[in-house]
């Protein structure tokens, strides 16, 4: 301990010579030549000086390294670890207190001796960082397409994983629901989608290295900041993979010097279904069936009884979250480590998600030119239940009860063509462990880096970034005897699946940046990488599994059979080399310019076509820094941007160059070992196989107006795909499926805005902050192959977006004694579906042909503009937050409507979405008659049914939450923030003519390839071209949530000395001396005197070192 000490005394003499030697400077210069009544002055000036203390923070703790000036002057003092200061000051000074980020505040000192300083966050600071890729910018130098959204922003609303916070946060960016079971990812696409066949999934960046696993595996709790890059200038710096838009996320880390802060972050909430599907009641499901006349009850249904099947099945869904942190800094470096579990049921029983995942951070300085670190983000995830659909409980008659004579559950219900399992609570919580489907999985992501900065040459740097990633994902099926069978000694059967993905990547970055002449800033950054992918899947199912305890683990002793099926195995291996440049110049921060080339090189590509190289460049004109702008003080910020850039885009298959061979059995070989298998040509080769590529125009404006109380960005782009990578189908004749091609082009053109404001500034403990983003963009194919204009089979239409609706247009219902019916439709009836003709009619005017396929038309789905809306307003502790979407026009498939989900038969066979039907007393019904003309079960152009406007209006989350941190209880605890808080998630929906009619949230939950959520797969919809529809997956549920956030800041035991802060002006850095010390240096030489005042400092300073 002895040793310790003296070597903190010694650091603090060292320092107070640093001080003595640096005032003396100062002092020999102001003291050389003193005017005659210096020593006058100089006692007046000590008497009027008082100590000042205080301490500076923010909403979450003390800010350290704040700067507090004596305003007009240069002198001040930097806060310490704890925030705390020490300053000499005059009664009436006014204190200057500012911290980047954050908004100064003049603080008058009204002869107090002690202050507390509350800073605030700039909501939209000219100097905040920006993560730009390969380094960071201020906002105010961005030249390309950024926005930003902070970690505290995503955890507005607790998700599973940050899409489903991003929802409606950023204009351009559009997060689909494609699953509404719990874990379940989103579909993003950043400026609508460019590709046919290849990816169209932005790339994700997680801390600096591209990101192969799902965003489900990152705990949003551990995120500090996403950045999106939406243009071709500001993502091209990551070549093929960054051609759908970059999203960069920043984990939480540590603060160099920083004292340890632990957090604790939790929730606990219920679920609640938020609206039950509309399915008729017994009552109006009789009259209907009666009045179809094609069916009657069976023997376990009743006109008396009325069974709401839904009611009997759903639960109520638990949810809660909990997260730990700590984080601080050491000298010269930091760390951050966390751990959270997430748990999430879904209201159908046995439906449910699991997290638990670790993070952890550091770096560390070595010297002035070392530095290093690794980063650590690992999570195991658990999905349970998707076994369980809900459509055997829609289509369950309500005139049939689940119950016998005795009370009991039955096992079967009887309705007039179909027998179906009964499912509710109780069956599927009894047989969670013999029908099962689950999905288990675990991440590790993980990444080292170390940096050496140039000694001869300031600025420059290199630095090597070493990514190591693993993913596992198993999903394991097993179906015991007689479970979901209307069959009792139904074979039991079960399957397995290990997908197992490594990855590796190293890059190697050269960095230069710096200022000259204070005006010029130049910063370079060259880059060479390669990185390697490497998947392998197995599977394996059987039936006959002999114990049933069993389950899927161990297949292979089945005893009726067991099946590998070469289709389910996969291997590949793929590699991308890549090299970039990149230079960034701004001129006094007013003219900014970036530039930069990319070249990558892709396994997955044909020789002689593997390497692309790609350009961008943007520029900005700062305006209002201009000369001719300074008259308007209103005006912070107004900033304009052009881009132009190229991309590329290789995610397709690998060795889709090399054509692809099948197997399939033949009708000969010995019994006992079952048919031969053959090879044939499946794919055909494409050894010019080369590069999806795209350009992008951007022109952006930003603006800050009335000391950043109203900000915003404008945007317009332009983006032209070529050489699309299709799968071009071929004849039958061929006697191949088809080939791979660059063949065919797409746009994308839109406009972006998005508007912030601050409406009340901390007026009487009142705040009040509100922002809104919307955006259009405009989608259309421009080529096909070979020129042709259409390609049916897939839904594509030259001239139309990507997505399209293909079908007849439904225009209302036959009535009595309209025109025409027995020419369009023959043997057709009053009160059928009546659809658009499109064909020619004779000279008499009447149609020259009945209804057929020639009339299917295009149908677009596009909204005219989606955006979404936030607003806090905050009194004292108290904070108020309601978050929002909508979206105007749009075209919104409803399977559930149409003849895909076989629930809207109007036939009586089973279980009726409740419609308003047409009958000879109800003749203006949109849906029609029952019992009328059909199609497959279901009324002809049933589909029609489906199609609703997509518009709504709704909120997403409304929070109330209460800071007690400023009670002087709490803080006694160390305790820097406890907020607790209430969330209601999806409250409701203000308009939506979709939940006008049938009460549903109007976003998808499904998509239409998923036959497990809708009876049927939409034809022409699978593959790579599927639509987001509403279906009958999991509800949507609305939720309610209780959390707190809890942060304890750890006091530094060595916390620095206020005395010991540094003066930006030396010559106040004298220390106070007695009146009669004045009076006696007074008579005193100006040389000698200024000898002595030296002395003295350095003695006091030594002193209280000691």
């Amino acid at each position: 301990m002895d040793y310790f000490k003296s070597r903190q005394n010694l650091r603090g003499i060292v320092l107070a010579l640093g001080i003595a030697c640096t005032a003396s400077n100062a002092f020999a210069v102001s003291l050389a030549t003193p005017p005659e009544n210096a020593g006058a002055n100089t006692a007046m000036a000590v008497q009027q000086k008082i100590t000042v203390t205080g301490n500076v923070s923010d909403a979450t703790g003390p800010l350290v390294g704040a700067t507090i000036k004596i305003k007009g002057t240069s002198t001040g003092v930097v806060a310490d670890i704890d925030g705390n200061f020490k300053i000499s000051a005059g009664p009436n000074d006014v204190l200057e207190v500012s911290y980047i980020g954050y908004i100064t505040q003049d603080v008058k000192i009204n002869n107090k001796s002690k202050l507390t300083i509350v800073l605030e966050e700039e909501k939209h600071s000219l100097n905040e960082v920006v993560v730009i890729g390969y380094g960071t910018q201020r906002r105010e130098a961005v030249t390309g397409s950024v926005a930003n959204v902070s970690g505290d922003e995503l955890n507005q609303i607790a998700a599973t994983n940050a899409a489903q916070a991003l929802q409606g946060r950023v204009a351009g960016v559009l997060m689909t629901q494609t699953s509404s079971k719990p874990g379940a990812e989103m579909q993003i696409r950043i400026r609508g989608q460019r590709s046919l066949n290849a990816s169209n999934d932005p790339l994700i960046v997680l801390d600096g290295i591209p990101f192969m696993g799902q965003l489900s595996d990152i705990n949003p709790g551990d995120i500090k900041s996403m950045d999106i890059l939406k243009d071709a200038s500001a993502t091209a710096i990551y070549g093929s993979r960054g051609a759908n838009g970059v999203i960069l996320i920043t984990t939480v880390k540590g603060m160099q010097g920083s004292p340890a802060k632990v957090s604790y972050n939790a929730y606990i909430g219920f679920k609640t279904v938020f609206h039950k599907y509309p399915m008729m009641s017994g009552k109006k499901y009789a009259e209907m069936r009666k009045y179809a006349g094609l069916y009657t009850n069976s023997l376990d249904e009743s006109d008396d009884t009325d069974t709401d099947w839904q009611d009997l099945f759903y639960r109520t869904g638990i949810t809660h979250s909990h997260d730990v942190s700590i984080q601080g800094g050491t000298q010269g470096g930091s760390y951050s480590f966390g751990a959270g579990y997430y748990h999430d049921e879904a209201v159908i029983p046995t439906q449910g998600y699991d997290r638990i995942s670790i993070r952890g951070n550091f770096d560390q300085s070595v010297g002035k030119y070392f530095r290093f670190g690794l980063s650590t983000n690992t999570s195991y995830r658990e999905t349970k239940g998707s076994n369980i659909s809900i459509y055997n409980v829609l289509s369950m008659s309500p005139l049939a009860s689940p119950y016998d004579e005795n009370g009991n559950l039955k096992r079967t219900v009887r309705m007039p063509l179909d027998e179906t399992f009964v499912l509710t609570k109780s069956v599927a919580e009894d047989l969670k462990d013999v029908w099962l489907n689950e999905d288990k999985g675990l991440g590790s992501y993980n990444t080292m880096f170390a940096e050496v900065k140039c000694p001869w040459i300031e600025g420059l740097s290199y630095r090597v970034n070493v990514g190591l990633n693993y993913r596992t994902a198993k999903n394991g099926v097993f179906t015991g005897t007689g479970v979901n069978n209307t069959n009792p000694d139904a074979i039991n059967s079960a399957s397995v699946q290990q997908d197992v993905t490594r990855n590796w990547v190293v890059e190697n970055l050269l960095t230069y940046d710096r200022t000259f002449a204070e005006k010029h800033h130049v910063n370079f950054t060259g880059l060479y990488s390669a990185e390697q992918t490497t998947f392998e899947r197995t599977y394996m199912s059987g039936r006959g599994i002999p114990a049933e305890y069993f389950q899927y683990y161990n297949i292979g002793s089945a005893t009726d059979e067991v099946s590998v099926n070469p289709n389910n195995q996969n291997y590949w291996q793929s590699g991308l080399m890549s090299w970039m440049g990149r230079i960034m110049y701004t001129y006094d921060n007013k003219y900014m310019i970036s530039a930069a080339v990319r070249a990558d090189a892709s396994s997955r590509l044909a020789k002689g076509h593997q390497w692309h190289t790609y350009p961008a460049v943007s520029v900005g004109w700062n305006i209002s820094r201009e000369k001719f702008m300074q008259k308007f003080d209103w005006l912070d910020n107004l900033k304009l941007r052009v881009g132009y850039g190229e991309t590329s885009n290789q995610s397709i298959d690998p060795y889709s160059t090399l054509g692809a061979l099948s197997t399939r059995p033949y009708n000969f070989g010995p019994a006992s070992t079952g048919f031969l298998r053959g090879y044939y040509v499946s794919t055909l080769p494409n050894e010019e196989l080369g590069w999806e590529y795209s350009s992008t125009w951007n022109f952006g404006l930003d603006f800050s107006l009335f000391g950043g109380r109203l900000s915003g960005t404008m945007e317009y782009y332009v983006q032209n795909t070529n050489d699309l990578l299709l799968s071009v189908s071929l004849p039958a004749t061929s006697g191949v499926g088809s080939y791979m091609a660059n063949i065919g082009k797409t746009r994308n053109k839109g406009f972006e805005m998005s508007l912030n404001g601050v409406i009340i500034d901390n007026k009487n403990g009142w705040t009040w902050d509100a922002g809104v983003n919307f955006y259009v963009n405009h989608n259309e194919l421009v080529e096909l192959a070979s020129g042709a204009t259409e390609d049916v089979g897939n839904r594509w239409f030259v001239g139309h977006p990507i997505d399209v609706i293909y079908d007849y247009k439904k225009i209302g219902l036959w009535q009595e004694g309209d025109p025409y019916l027995n020419i369009l439709e023959p043997g057709g009836n009053v009160g059928m579906i009546k659809v658009e003709y499109t064909g020619d009619y004779n000279e008499d005017g009447t149609p020259t042909r009945q209804i057929n396929q020639e009339d299917m038309q295009v149908i677009d789905m596009e909204p005219d503009l989606i955006g979404g809306f936030n607003t806090t307003v905050g009194y004292k502790g108290f904070d108020f937050t309601v978050i929002g979407a909508f979206q105007i026009g749009g075209t919104l498939i409803s399977t559930l409507h149409s003849s895909n989900g076989y629930l809207n038969m109007l036939s009586g066979r089973r279980g009726q979405i409740d419609v308003d039907y047409w009958t000879e007393d109800n003749t203006d019904a949109k849906y029609p008659k029952p019992g009328g003309i059909m199609s497959s079960d279901n009324p002809k152009y049933g589909s029609t049914l489906g199609y609703f406007d997509a518009g709504y209006l709704k909120v997403r989350a409304i929070t109330l939450g209460y800071d007690f941190a400023k009670l002087k209880a709490v803080k006694n605890f160390g305790i820097s923030k406890l907020r607790a808080y209430f969330t209601v998630q999806n409250p409701f929906v203000l308009f939506s003519p979709f939940t006008n009619e049938c009460g549903l949230d109007p976003e998808t939950n499904t998509m239409s390839n998923d036959n497990s959520t809708m009876a049927v797969t939409m034809e022409g919809y699978t593959g790579s071209h599927k639509l987001p529809v509403v279906g009958y997956n999991t509800p949507a549920t609305r939720n309610f949530l209780f959390g707190i956030n809890l942060t304890i800041i750890r006091k530094s035991k060595f916390s620095p000395n206020p005395k010991r802060s540094v003066h930006f002006s030396s010559v106040h850095s004298k220390r106070n001396v007695q009146k009669k010390d004045l009076r006696t240096t007074q008579t005193i030489k100006p040389e000698i005197r200024a000898k002595i005042t030296l002395f003295r400092a350095l003695s006091n300073t030594i002193q209280q070192a000691i």
